[in-house]
């Protein structure tokens, strides 16, 4: 026979373990996250080989232009990499050869399509982690002061918000970039070039900041209104301190949940700046510049369009899937939710 549970204390839940430990065993058992994982995953290493596929495989420069080029199938056939257009005007790159060199075929510039995919991919990757990662550090911080500060910071933070997002995002980042693309941006000693990754990432990041730093004032609001926070007041603790040991924790899984959906969507602005023309610099390459390369050729050669058109919606649906099942392992409500149903 079990013995009664002592008045005043609370049961502990069969899974054992605190929140953050049940949520990871709540990701590691569904097995759709599992396989959305392993396809980031795939996608992630590709292009990291970039390099490697260049030099190794393809053995092409996918920055050098190549108008003149040539390139030998394995039977011995030498194809060169831009040839006349059927309607006698212009000039029409080669097509996929299902091989190791020029496997989707040549861009315009007689440059190779995969290589060029991989690296567009590692350079719109790095910015939607980057620019996701200052959104929630920004928003993060900002959300803190204005929710535990209050009085006139939070209504000057809060009236900075509103300001920033009353701006539609897309526009906004267009215009940024419009006014940074030709001259980059100085921030007192330091200075951000116009063709650095630097500039998109923090450009698409300080766009995302309040969509992070509204959530997050909302919920320091709701701790710092809790019996327990008011417990450490009395005791005495400093404000460093009910921050780092209160507020901080439980706010914490919020900006987690947050951050795949901004990594997200990041790329896909980066994607649609770099598509017109005002976010990578060329040589180099995105996923979006890639894009724009292939609606020119959309008749003729359209996997050069298709394929990272293809890549981003996959890792952006995967983005997607990892935030929703990262919101259901770890925020509350969308627990009582699930066990509502």
């Amino acid at each position: 026979m079990t013995e009664p549970q002592a008045a005043g204390t609370r049961a502990e839940p069969e899974s054992g373990g605190g929140p953050w430990r049940r949520g990871i065993r709540a990701l590691l058992g569904n097995s759709r996250v599992m396989a959305s994982a392993a396809v980031l995953v795939v996608i992630v290493v590709l292009c990291l080989l970039a390099p490697l596929y260049a030099s190794q495989v393809s053995g092409t420069d996918p920055f050098v232009a190549d108008p003149v080029g040539t390139t030998v199938l394995d039977d011995g056939t030498v194809l060169p990499l831009l040839q006349p257009a059927s309607q006698g005007v212009g000039v029409l790159p080669i097509g996929p050869t299902g091989q190791a060199h020029f496997l989707l075929g040549a861009d315009g510039d007689g440059r190779d399509v995969a290589a060029r995919i991989l690296y567009g991919g590692r350079n719109t990757l790095v910015i939607g982690a980057l620019a996701g990662l200052v959104a929630c550090a920004g928003g993060l911080v900002i959300g803190l002061l204005a929710g535990y500060v209050g009085g006139v910071v939070d209504g000057v933070l809060s009236r900075i918000l509103d300001v920033v997002w009353a701006f539609p995002v897309l526009m906004l980042a267009i215009s940024l970039s419009a006014i940074s693309f030709a001259s980059g941006i100085s921030l007192g000693f330091v200075r951000i070039s116009s063709g650095s990754l630097a500039l998109p990432v923090l450009i698409i990041g300080v766009v995302y900041v309040p969509y992070v730093a509204r959530p997050v004032r909302g919920a320091v609001l709701s701790v710092r209104a809790a019996d327990y926070v008011g417990a450490a007041t009395s005791y005495g603790a400093g404000h460093g301190r009910i921050i780092r040991r209160e507020i901080l924790p439980n706010v914490l899984s919020r900006v987690l949940v947050l951050f795949p959906l901004m990594v997200a969507t990041a790329m896909l602005l980066e994607s649609g700046l770099s598509f017109l023309g005002i976010g990578v610099h060329p040589p180099a390459a995105s996923w979006g510049t890639i894009i724009e390369d292939g609606t020119q050729l959309l008749r003729n050669r359209p996997l050069m369009a298709i394929v990272p058109g293809a890549l981003l919606a996959i890792t952006v649906c995967v983005l997607n899937i990892l935030g929703d099942a990262i919101r259901d392992a770890f925020d509350p409500k969308a627990e009582l939710r699930m066990r509502a149903r």
